[in-house]
């Protein structure tokens, strides 16, 4: 990249009817912002709704209707910032009927616009779970961490996905009535094959940048482990050019059709891959402590920091949800002496037992309580 970060941080956040936020108003121009709550406060909707700013979803759910607090229409996300020295207004809403209004500056705006503005890093609890999670989890994370850097990523992902659901469709039908359209089948693959190609070897690419740099960030809080993460696919093996991962693809979708055609779905494609981690050669999974996984979710996501950066210029917001009550010292002490100064970071927590005096000097400190500050 040019070598220099926009500076980018986050002024103040509203909430009106944003789950069991009613009418929350929190300044946030300090680069560090912690919020102490008990459990089912609203500390983690907070966070929720500002990763929400910049990928247009919630980590939590697929349905937006839930982000509405149930006595309301509609729920909005109001923030003001600060990028590159120009003041930038994000405005969300979604109402029951399903209506979404997204504003930039004031100025109606497309998601892919919207979703340019502003950079995250979300890192909670469920995170910890993400080695002995699904594949579908694995995939999730991924996929977020690549749409942050290439916003037309997640326009190819919802592309892959209605073609399968079609071909599914069609090959439900030919379950129902023994009758299939070939020919439409074969366009179908046709479609999933160049979109689906090009996803993973986006996923690939993206996978060897992180590799590189949380091997590196894993190294140093485990001391003497190497971590190698692999990205797995049924019809890959090793590291392969486009026009290569194209022609597999089509070979593995002839090899199976007819197993396709028995079950009724698409058996091949981005949609059934993994992501494998290693540790000095063995599977994490099967083989690692509690305590080395959650070194390599926190290797990740430091990696994910600094690739955001580098990439797009731009230095995410860094949010940390809960998250520090699940590390030993060694690995919270990382974290926090991890986290670039120039980083704007929002921690949740039960209390601020967990922080060091010298920590707490200039954090500003919220305490929530039934989604009010109090």
């Amino acid at each position: 990249y040019l070598g220099y970060n926009f500076f980018m941080r986050l002024r103040d956040l509203k909430l009106t009817n944003y789950r069991n936020c009613k009418d929350l108003h929190l300044d946030l121009s300090c680069p560090k912002v912690l919020i102490i709550g008990k459990n089912a406060q609203g500390k983690t909707n907070i966070l929720e709704s500002i990763y929400f700013l910049s990928a247009l979803k919630s980590p939590r759910t697929s349905n937006n209707i839930e982000l509405i607090n149930f006595e309301a229409e509609k729920a909005e996300i109001n923030c003001n910032m600060i990028k590159a020295e120009t003041d930038v207004e994000l405005d969300f809403s979604y109402s029951n009927e399903k209506k979404r209004e997204l504003a930039l500056n004031k100025v109606k705006t497309t998601p892919k616009n919207f979703k340019s503005v502003l950079k995250t890093v979300l890192f909670s609890t469920a995170d910890l779970l993400l080695l002995r999670g699904n594949p579908s989890d694995r995939r999730d994370w991924l996929d977020r961490a690549i749409a942050q850097i290439y916003p037309a990523y997640d326009d190819r992902l919802s592309k892959y996905d209605k073609i399968r659901i079609q071909k599914n469709n069609l090959l439900k039908d030919y379950l129902k009535t023994g009758i299939l359209n070939d020919t439409l089948l074969d366009v179908y693959n046709e479609q999933l094959v160049i979109t689906g190609s090009n996803i993973i070897y986006l996923r690939k690419k993206f996978l060897k940048e992180i590799e590189r740099i949380a091997s590196e960030k894993h190294r140093i809080i485990s001391e003497t482990e190497d971590l190698k993460i692999d990205y797995d696919c049924s019809f890959l093996n090793g590291e392969y050019e486009p026009e290569e991962i194209v022609e597999a693809f089509k070979a593995s979708l002839e090899e199976r059709r007819a197993e396709e055609m028995r079950r009724g779905q698409s058996c091949v494609g981005p949609h059934r891959d993994d992501i494998i981690f290693y540790i000095n050669g063995n599977e994490a999974v099967k083989f690692a402590s509690q305590g080395q996984q959650r070194t390599i979710v926190l290797a990740l996501k430091l990696s994910e920091l600094d690739i955001i950066t580098a990439k797009t210029g731009d230095e995410p917001v860094l949010l940390l949800d809960d998250v520090l009550a699940e590390l030993d010292d060694i690995r919270q002490n990382y974290l926090l002496k991890s986290i670039n100064e120039n980083t704007q970071t929002i921690i949740t927590s039960v209390d601020t037992v967990l922080f060091e005096d010298e920590f707490l000097k200039d954090v500003k400190i919220y305490k929530i309580e039934a989604g009010r500050v109090i």
